[in-house]
């Protein structure tokens, strides 16, 4: 992939360059700053914008899904879930046009991020973060 604008490629470096737990970290804002985005286009009637950032939010939640490590036992099997529950979810929302679907789908990933930070903070105070043993749930 050839970049050619600096800003860009600044930016994909950023993401290269970040840690596993860091990167799902982007991921949760970037899934829920693309159903926020729908949401207001939902409420505005807009459904071609509330389609494109639903589909957005989807693709990242399809990620997260991806990029479990089943070795890591049941919560990420229970992750595995729940991702798939907010996947069909969004679906629905994007097929019925329902805003209400969004924002229930807003205040799951808002807590699973916060989760995950407040994971990551513990395990990197006891630094175990990214060691055996350690918070390793994605791959």
């Amino acid at each position: 992939m050839a970049l050619n604008n600096p800003y860009q490629a600044y930016q994909a470096n950023q993401v290269f360059t970040l840690s596993g737990e860091k990167l799902v970290l982007v991921m949760y804002d970037g899934s829920l700053r693309f159903c926020q985005q729908a949401l207001a286009a939902l409420k505005e009637r807009d459904y071609a914008k509330a389609n494109e950032n639903l589909i957005r939010a989807q693709e990242i939640v399809t990620e997260l899904m991806a990029g479990l490590n089943f070795e890591a036992g049941e919560v990420a099997r229970g992750l595995y879930r729940l991702y798939d529950f907010i996947h069909w979810y969004l679906i629905q929302a994007n097929v019925n046009k329902k805003a209400e679907m969004v924002e229930e789908v807003i205040a799951f990933l808002r807590e699973l991020r916060d989760t995950w930070e407040e994971a990551v903070r513990k395990c990197r105070g006891n630094g175990s973060a990214g060691q055996p043993g350690g918070l390793n749930l994605q791959g």
